[in-house]
């Protein structure tokens, strides 16, 4: 997706990534594809023997989530860094929903950059990654 970097300014909102429900399948899926076989994330035994309810995603594909977001608004080439925090788990079953909003503009090693803060909100209003992301304006 091409952006005017004559539009994009502090406040601007990258378009919100909303995701289907976490489901069992995408957890396992995710287990096969990333090679984390942790059995918290698709064994509803193991996740209770460890002192939760159910089993919950990886906080890698939270993150994997916020990179799309991020490289669903500049291409991926222009993507200079993305850092997160891990703020709260995501339930199986849960729908996230990524969001973006530029803090500043500037001008580093000789190409406009923007400062994203990026987050995933669950529909309860809990908030399970937040982080940053500096793009290159194009």
């Amino acid at each position: 997706m091409s952006t005017d970097i004559a539009e994009i300014q502090v406040g601007t909102e990258l378009p919100p990534l909303e995701l289907a429900p976490i489901s069992r399948t995408t957890l396992a899926l995710f287990a096969g594809a990333s090679g984390d076989h942790n059995p918290i994330h698709v064994d509803i035994d193991a996740a209770k023997a460890a002192g939760f309810e159910d089993v919950f995603a990886h906080g890698m594909l939270s993150m994997a989530y916020l990179g799309r977001l991020v490289t669903s608004w500049v291409p991926q080439s222009q993507l200079r860094s993305l850092s997160t925090r891990f703020t709260a788990i995501t339930p199986v079953l849960a729908q996230p929903t990524c969001t973006g909003t530029v803090t500043s503009v500037d001008e580093v090693d000789g190409e406009k950059r923007a400062t994203v803060d990026v987050k995933i909100t669950l529909a309860d209003g809990t908030v399970t990654l937040a982080g940053e992301a500096v793009v290159a304006l194009p």
